[in-house]
């Protein structure tokens, strides 16, 4: 991986030069579309007798280790990729046995009835996972067909070559200090030069962010959407287990006017997992989905399922929802956009790792091609084609509008969303022919203190509702503390001047893992104190700052948390 480099004077002083190394593909992020990419470059390999030399960076300790998902898995994508993946063991062991959708007040639920459960929601035939066990089980995979994986590597920086395509990554220096200066553990980082490069960050991937602005590829589009996700994994009693079962929940603790809902998965072996999402385009700045997570567990429906149990995993992550209203385009000189680095997930069936999976197939197919031909470096415009002609355009092309009926309020959303992903469907009729358009992002949406009513939440008991710092302990998060810090700040006054005295500082709330805080006031010298070594790159910063301050940058390789079956 990293060669060893001297710490000559020259190096110390400029941090360079790096040495290279060339593939004819390199992907950015172990993630499901990110492995699929580099699995089907090295199937068609197989299958036409070709060379193809494919790595894959993964800013983790080891592939799967910074997944998190909910996760209920459609295989259709798995099965295109691996068709035989029973047979090659792929851990997708508990099957839906059960779908149920409730709405939620403070203290009873409705349940839709069977018959009138969407299509979307309806989950038969789809399997209850750890995406991060997929994940890792997809990693094996890909290293069987000779795909190079390295573990703990952070691509910091796109290279771009004297026509301005895209010519690969460089991966993050190890062993600089907070002060900016090499320590005697200093390596320099690695450049990885290719024909095209592939990014499959996740959800609000840095360099991701830095593409789409460079070549405008979401001119035309809507604002993306985004919405926290925040998860628990629990052990429950064994006569509380019920394998298979799925619950899905609107209404409380949410105000009907803010994007939100719940999920509660039964797996296998006794465990549940249980979260909620909080769409990141909410108003109200004292509004904390963290506390909106520990409120709803409390709740009769929910709090049965986990009474007696113990909390054994903890995470959050952002997801990208703006659907395919807000999809960027995907191609650009020498690489592409695959999976949640995209936006590909179908909010109204919460799934996308098939959509990760199917487009890492596609953009693997059109650079296949490509190389074939002796292309390099220019854009894969079969991969956007074959994309528009597939079976997952035409699922996203069928809720294109789900979010969006959410800023009309829960109950307009609620019908709307019913005729969409129920009725229409009966009637033979696969898109609406309506478009709801978005026109604002959602950091803007958030409106100052003053126009709220604060939220006061209720202290947690410790053995159903959790604080933020035991919660991110579960994580297994850790960073080396002597590195620089990842959560910049464009303008360090910002945050006094502007969040705390016009939002009354939301970041102490927004953030899921306690890395924000406000101290000092009590002297009448507050300054916003960044606790970094907590981050669980969420992302929710970087989305939700109101002055769009706060950037979040790679840290050093292989930090931040460890999922163990999330």
């Amino acid at each position: 991986m990293t060669p060893e480099h001297p710490l000559s004077e020259h190096l110390l002083s400029t941090h360079g030069p790096r040495e290279s190394m060339e593939y004819d593909v390199v992907v950015v992020g172990a993630g499901p579309g990110g492995l699929a990419t580099a699995i089907r470059l090295k199937q068609l390999a197989a299958e036409q007798g070709r060379e193809v030399s494919v790595c894959v960076l993964e800013k983790g300790s080891e592939p799967g280790a910074h997944i998190l998902s909910g996760a209920i898995m459609d295989p259709k994508a798995l099965s295109e990729l691996f068709p035989d993946w029973k047979e090659r063991g792929a851990p997708l062991h508990q099957p839906v046995t059960g779908d149920q959708i409730l709405f939620l007040t403070r203290t009873g639920a409705i349940a839709t009835p069977q018959a009138f459960i969407p299509d979307s929601l309806n989950n038969h035939g789809n399997y209850i996972i750890s995406l991060g066990s997929v994940v890792r089980w997809l990693g094996t995979q890909a290293e069987a067909l000779g795909v190079e994986i390295f573990p703990g590597f952070a691509a910091a920086e796109v290279l771009y070559d004297d026509g301005g395509a895209v010519r690969g990554v460089a991966t993050g220096n190890m062993g600089i200090g907070k002060d900016g200066e090499p320590t005697d553990q200093f390596q320099l980082g690695m450049e990885l030069h290719a024909k095209y490069t592939i990014f499959a960050e996740g959800s609000r991937g840095h360099l991701g962010r830095e593409l789409i602005a460079k070549y405008r590829l979401d001119e035309g589009r809507d604002p993306q959407s985004y919405g926290i996700g925040i998860k628990e994994l629990w052990q429950v009693a064994p006569e509380k287990a019920q394998p298979g079962l799925v619950v899905h929940t609107a209404g409380w603790p949410m105000r009907s006017d803010t994007y939100g809902g719940s999920f509660l998965y039964h797996l296998e072996d006794g465990r549940v997992a249980v979260g909620f999402v909080v769409g990141l385009d909410y108003r109200n700045p004292w509004l904390s989905p963290f506390e909106e997570f520990q409120r709803f567990k409390t709740h009769p429906s929910i709090r049965v399922h986990l009474e007696g149990g113990k909390r054994i995993g903890y995470g959050a992550r952002a997801i990208t929802a703006g659907g395919i209203g807000a999809l960027p385009r995907l191609v650009f000189p020498g690489g592409a956009l695959v999976g949640c680095e995209a936006g590909t997930l179908n909010a109204s069936r919460i799934k996308g790792s098939h959509a990760a999976i199917k487009t890492g197939m596609l953009a693997a197919e059109a650079a296949f091609t490509a190389l074939g031909e002796g292309r390099a470096r220019d854009e894969l415009s079969a991969y956007p084609e074959a994309f528009a002609r597939s079976w997952l355009h035409d699922e996203l092309q069928a809720s294109k509008n789900f979010k969006a009926w959410f800023k009309k309020g829960l109950w307009v959303a609620t019908l709307m969303n019913g005729i969409e992903q129920w009725l229409l469907p009966r009637l033979g009729i696969r898109t609406p022919p309506w478009t709801l358009r978005r026109k604002t992002s959602d950091h803007a949406a958030l409106e100052p203190a003053a126009r709220h009513e604060k939220i006061v939440y209720p202290r947690p008991d410790g053995v159903l509702t959790f604080d933020r710092l035991s919660s991110v302990y579960l994580s297994s998060t850790n960073h080396d503390e002597d590195q620089p810090g990842h959560l910049t700040l464009k303008n360090p006054g910002i945050p006094v001047a502007v969040n705390l005295a016009e939002y009354a500082g939301p970041e102490a709330r927004y953030c899921p893992a306690g890395v924000y805080e406000y101290v000092g006031e009590a002297e009448g010298h507050p300054r916003l104190q960044i606790n970094a070594q907590n981050c669980v790159h969420c992302k929710t910063c970087d989305i939700k700052d109101p002055t769009q301050n706060i950037v979040w940058v790679t840290p050093q390789g292989g930090g931040g948390p460890n999922y163990a079956g999330m």
